[in-house]
């Protein structure tokens, strides 16, 4: 006989005070069919909408560094090798590695807290960026920027699949992915903004503070009112976890390295394809406005307003990858979400070739935009494809595993090794060029074999999760 079932029940609250309770058993895994309701849909995107104001801000406040290289580099009379620092290094490691303590709080207490102190924090060293006045001050600053925002996505992707049914997992994660490129897109527009008015006016007085640069004055205005949106948290209830391991308070480090190493080829193939992508994704957002400018002969004034435009394109491609995912996985394909990026990357590269060998400038920023749209295709549908294959008490280090692989390996080491390209190989800054063409034509190849010898894995990795969650209650 197997041992007597222990039950209990647990009692949520979904957001506008409706009751929800789920009953679990003893191991932790919900019994399928009285599991609680999703919340309404309006809240559920009420809720989605917090969070992707929330990425806004954080990928603001991280890519505003891009466009303000000039006068940050003129007035702390620094390098850019030392810039290279304070855009990639500085904050990505620092993100990696306290992204996973913070996710072990994510799958265990409550996400909405964790993100609302991360927010306020990440905002508070955004503004602080505009007090720096030397390059160890500003690399200072840019780690508590990183440490802040290692709070948000591994809570974040488990709000929102606890918020969203599976058939809407994609889409919803890919809408919230969108906050990428509508806040890189301010930080191109107000970049541009930026580097006008300090010809104009270099210089205002603030109250308490005194004169500042230009540039300092968008860290002012950037990391400020963050600290007022964090607010909203405050209006986002935490909802039941759900699917398999969701009963359970937390789970011990030691199980989750065990399904990790049990699963490792599938959650290998997901985050190393993935990191290869963004690996050829930071170099471009990094050094494509240096492209430009350098190759192109643009200002730099244009060239942020002109990424800030395209930065739609890159918007639509991430929504619309949730879409064409889901719309996928409707037709039968369990794999759909690897299938929606293997696509994207196969068809990004005759684009990419595309904008940075053809001469007339004009038809290069036409072919970028296909290019942007292709690229975000592929991190609207991954953080989806990844809770798919993950227990709900192990979403947020999962998310946090796929976030140290993405901003380490892609925003650590993309960025300066086309930077090593154009000054080791080249020899010539305005080669940067075929620099961003060695890095993404290598990255795009690697990662659809890499993703496509995944398919497979991820397969049997979602039929075990799911089995998992819908087998019986032992009497």
């Amino acid at each position: 006989m197997a041992p007597l079932a222990i039950w209990r029940y647990e009692f949520h609250f979904s957001g506008g005070g409706q009751a929800m309770s789920a009953i679990t058993d003893v191991d932790g895994v919900p019994d399928s069919h009285v599991e609680a309701a999703y919340p309404k849909p309006a809240y559920a995107w009420y809720v989605l909408g917090v969070l992707f104001l929330a990425f806004i801000f954080a990928f603001l406040d991280r890519q505003i560094l891009f466009l303000l290289v000039g006068p940050i580099r003129r007035d702390l009379h620094i390098s850019d090798t030392e810039m290279s620092l304070l855009s990639g290094f500085a904050f990505a490691v620092f993100f990696a590695l306290f992204g996973f303590p913070l996710a072990r709080l994510a799958d265990a207490k409550s996400r909405r807290g964790l993100i609302a102190i991360g927010f306020v924090l990440w905002s508070v060293f955004t503004a602080a960026c505009g007090l720096a006045g030397n390059f160890t001050q500003m690399f200072v600053m840019r780690i508590g920027v990183g440490v802040g925002e290692a709070s948000l996505n591994p809570s974040a992707y488990s709000l929102i699949t606890d918020y969203f049914p599976p058939q809407r997992r994609a889409t919803a994660l890919s809408f919230y992915n969108m906050g990428i490129y509508v806040g890189s897109g301010f930080a191109f527009l107000l970049g541009g903004v930026v580097i006008g008015l300090t010809a104009s006016h270099p210089e205002y007085d603030l109250p308490l503070i005194g004169a500042v640069r230009s540039w300092q004055l968008v860290f002012f205005l950037i990391g400020l009112p963050g600290l007022a949106c964090a607010l909203l948290l405050l209006s986002v209830a935490e909802p039941p976890r759900r699917g398999p391991g969701a009963g359970a308070s937390s789970v011990p480090i030691a199980d989750v390295l065990k399904y990790l190493a049990k699963h490792r080829a599938t959650f290998a193939s997901l985050n190393i394809g993935t990191a290869v992508l963004a690996f050829a994704a930071y170099g471009g957002a990094a050094w494509i406005p240096s492209f430009f400018i350098r190759h192109h002969h643009w200002s730099p004034a244009l060239t942020g307003e002109v990424f800030g435009l395209l930065a739609i394109f890159a918007a639509l491609g991430c929504a619309s990858g949730g879409l064409l995912a889901d719309h996928i996985a409707k037709r039968g394909y369990p794999d759909a979400c690897l299938r929606t990026m293997i696509l994207a990357a196969f068809l990004g590269i005759p684009f990419t070739a595309g904008y940075l060998l053809i001469a007339n400038s004009t038809i290069s920023a036409v072919l970028l935009a296909p290019t942007l749209f292709l690229s975000a295709m592929v991190f609207g549908v991954a953080p989806a494809a990844l809770m798919e294959v993950a227990p709900a008490r192990m979403r947020g280090q999962a998310g946090a595993l796929y976030a140290f692989c993405v901003n380490f390996f892609g925003l650590g080491f993309g960025p300066t090794t086309v930077a090593l390209l154009t000054d080791y190989l080249f020899h010539d800054d305005n080669m940067v060029g075929y620099s961003l063409l060695i890095v993404a034509m290598t990255a795009h190849a690697a990662a659809i074999l890499i993703l496509w010898s995944g398919l497979k894995t991820f397969v049997r990795s979602k039929d075990e999760l799911a089995r998992w969650g819908t087998r019986p209650a032992t009497t």
